[in-house]
């Protein structure tokens, strides 16, 4: 057997490295060990970091071009109770650890110079690894109980690293209504769950999506297809930040720069991703449907507006991240579910490069006020540069992938109305 094709097999260890690296991180706290400090944590994360990363990309090589393949990993077996955790693994899975790993890869490392004299260090890489763990697992996971499951894992890593300078007021504040939020969003979206399954049979996303065209799903009543979209929306809603569920977001940038990059890039991104996966029952009722692009469509417009009107630099990156999710919405809701897993790559690089130079410049002049910055490119033009491109990247100027994505929603969204589809 090929190395790459087994460690395609064996992908379900992605998760594991950086879970193992969070748990090591516990023998370096500060009441265990006093010698060496908590620097040792951060090197060991950085190192199960770049494992998970090299496994993923030589997984991803085996399987490009290659059918999906399915992995079932037993977990509890009592009486009639049987929970199995299936796992996809296919190049889109695959790819998407891929990018998670390696923004995660690049945050720390940010976090090594930016957070250098931070009394909590060691905390800090542990929650780092904790969320890759959580995000990766997510991606390959092929069950809408389970990826609930790590939803809620990542809702309490949120309000934990939010909440990293907890001995500040306006932190514990936003942490708290950080989760706060969330929990409103995660309960509607546990009905939903719960209620599904008595009506589809399962909580496979490939089992969901076989039964959304099936004949049972077509005879199905209206009404309990219509209450339960409305729950599968209601959860991503308050992951991504979407109206009215979106000012959470805002006070979450009371936590460190480095854990708001990979915040606002992919974590924020998590529940756009099982909205994705859940397309297929969404479309089966149109006030879903119809709902989803209502929420994206507020959501974008009134981002971009708040965003335009905010001199703090956190806040406007924050905005415009609720901004662009509503975009995603809007291509989920018309059906276009690959336009939106582009927006959502395209959203995760962007984004990060945009906040990583942003956290660079409010290092070197300490303000986040816009108005008192200026000079950027005669000071700091590598910053300057990096700013320039990741701008590109969410505005849409060619060749950048925000305007391929942006023109691939644009596309569809014209030839539904050109058809009569919108709305319908």
């Amino acid at each position: 057997m090929p190395i790459t094709h087994a460690l395609a097999q064996t992908s379900w260890l992605i998760p594991c490295y950086p879970l193992i690296g969070a748990l090591l991180s516990v023998f370096w706290s500060p009441a265990l060990i006093r010698r060496t400090g908590p620097r040792p944590v951060g090197y060991l994360n950085l190192v199960t970091t770049i494992i998970a990363l090299a496994h993923s990309a030589l997984a991803l090589s085996a399987l490009w071009h290659q059918p999906v393949q399915f992995l079932e990993l037993p977990w509890l077996q009592i009486a009639d109770l049987d929970l199995t955790v299936p796992l996809e693994l296919s190049a889109l899975t695959l790819g998407a650890s891929l990018v998670i790993t390696i923004l995660n890869l690049l945050v720390q490392l940010y976090a090594v110079g930016y957070l250098e004299m931070d009394w909590g260090w060691g905390r800090l890489y542990a929650l780092l690894a904790l969320f890759e763990s959580g995000m990766t697992a997510l991606v390959l996971c092929d069950s809408l109980f389970f990826s609930y499951i790590l939803l809620e894992i990542l809702t309490l890593g949120t309000y934990l690293i939010v909440g990293y300078w907890f001995n500040q007021s306006l932190v514990v504040t936003g942490a708290r209504d950080a989760f706060l939020t969330k929990r409103v969003g995660d309960l509607i979206l546990l009905m939903g769950v719960l209620a599904l399954y008595p009506l589809a049979g399962t909580w496979d996303f490939s089992e969901l999506a076989r039964w959304a065209t099936s004949p049972e799903a077509a005879q199905a009543a209206p009404l309990p297809l219509a209450l339960i979209g409305i729950a599968l929306v209601a959860g991503p809603v308050s992951k991504c930040a979407q109206f009215p569920l979106q000012l959470w977001l805002d006070e979450a940038m009371e936590g460190p720069l480095p854990t708001t990059i990979l915040r606002n890039s992919v974590v924020v991104a998590t529940g756009a991703w099982v909205l994705v996966k859940l397309e297929p029952v969404i479309a089966l009722s149109p006030l879903a449907s119809g709902l989803t692009i209502a929420i994206g469509s507020i959501s974008a417009l009134c981002g971009s507006l708040i965003a335009i009107a905010q001199i703090d630099a956190k806040r406007v990156l924050s905005y415009m991240a609720t901004a662009f999710m509503g975009l995603i919405f809007i291509a989920i809701g018309t059906g276009q579910t690959h336009t939106a897993l582009l927006l959502v790559m395209t959203h995760a690089v962007a984004t990060a490069l945009l906040l990583m130079s942003t956290g660079s410049i409010m290092l070197t002049v300490v303000t986040q006020d816009l108005t008192q910055m200026g000079g950027l490119w005669s000071r700091r033009p590598i910053t300057g540069l990096s700013f320039l491109v990741g701008i590109c990247g969410l505005v849409a100027l060619p060749p950048f992938g925000g305007f391929w994505a942006l023109l691939e929603l644009l596309s569809g969204l014209w030839e539904m109305e050109r058809w009569g589809l919108v709305g319908s």
